[in-house]
């Protein structure tokens, strides 16, 4: 981990983004840096997150949250930085692999997005729920997608775990009615970032860049990371249990308006 946490008062908030070395993530880091958080950012690429560090002064922990060694090295990093003190889990880490039927999808793409979007959140949630219990209580924030509220053709496996992801927000905010942790969900639209449908299609750039052609404005990372900032800086009496954003251009997962070139 990077930055000394001698300058945080007692009355800075903390947060642990996961999924931080790119995209939503790592925007969401630079907000939450400059709305005042004391970040530990978390991912696999140790090259992106010391840039990341560097630029934002976060903290940041190199670890593949499907591993749950590493995972208890996250829970272990959160009681040595923030004193076991955690004001929000942004549970971002995640994606979608693959674009195939459910009759052709490959038993290993799905076995991959349900590790990475739902026991991925599974297993950090449980580990910093103690943390985020503690002091003045905490947020776990889930990143879904629209993916979760409606399937669509080629999405059956990313569907289906992002709707698993969603449901499980949905499911610990009524088993932790009564404590003082507040569980949200955002669920983006269409957003365009360096990596996301690039890994999806297997890194063919062309399909790539074919699934926003013609979408005037796109949503980008920084205005999911808007949304979430929103969110955590509300009183701690209100608890937004679901947004949803898209783009203008997009009404509905099937009906995304497209300008002729």
């Amino acid at each position: 981990m990077s930055q000394d946490p001698s300058s945080r008062t007692p009355a800075t908030p903390t947060a642990v983004v996961t999924g931080a070395s790119s995209g939503i993530g790592a925007a969401t880091a630079r907000r939450l840096r400059a709305e005042g958080y004391d970040v530990l950012a978390v991912a696999r690429r140790a090259d992106r997150l010391e840039a990341l560090a560097a630029e934002t002064g976060c903290a940041v922990l190199t670890a593949d949250l499907t591993v749950q060694d590493d995972v208890d090295a996250l829970r272990a990093a959160v009681q040595e930085r923030f004193g076991g003190d955690l004001t929000a889990l942004v549970n971002n880490a995640g994606g979608a692999f693959g674009t195939e039927t459910v009759e052709a999808g490959r038993p290993e793409d799905w076995q991959r997005m349900f590790d990475v979007n739902v026991l991925a959140t599974l297993r950090v949630t449980q580990a910093l729920l103690p943390a985020l219990r503690a002091g003045r209580g905490g947020d776990v924030l889930v990143m879904s997608s629209t993916a979760a509220r409606i399937a669509y053709e080629g999405g059956g496996g990313y569907t289906a775990a992002k709707h698993a992801e969603s449901v499980m927000a949905e499911t610990l905010r009524l088993e932790l009615a009564g404590d003082p942790v507040r569980v949200l969900e955002v669920a983006p639209g269409m957003v365009r970032t360096d990596e996301f449908a690039l890994n999806r299609t297997g890194g063919d750039r062309s399909r790539a860049e074919a699934v926003y052609a013609g979408v005037r404005e796109p949503l980008v990372a920084e205005d999911v990371a808007d949304c979430v900032a929103w969110m955590l800086t509300r009183p701690r009496h209100v608890n937004v249990d679901l947004l949803v954003v898209r783009p203008l251009a997009q009404a509905a997962q099937h009906k995304v308006v497209r300008e002729q070139r």
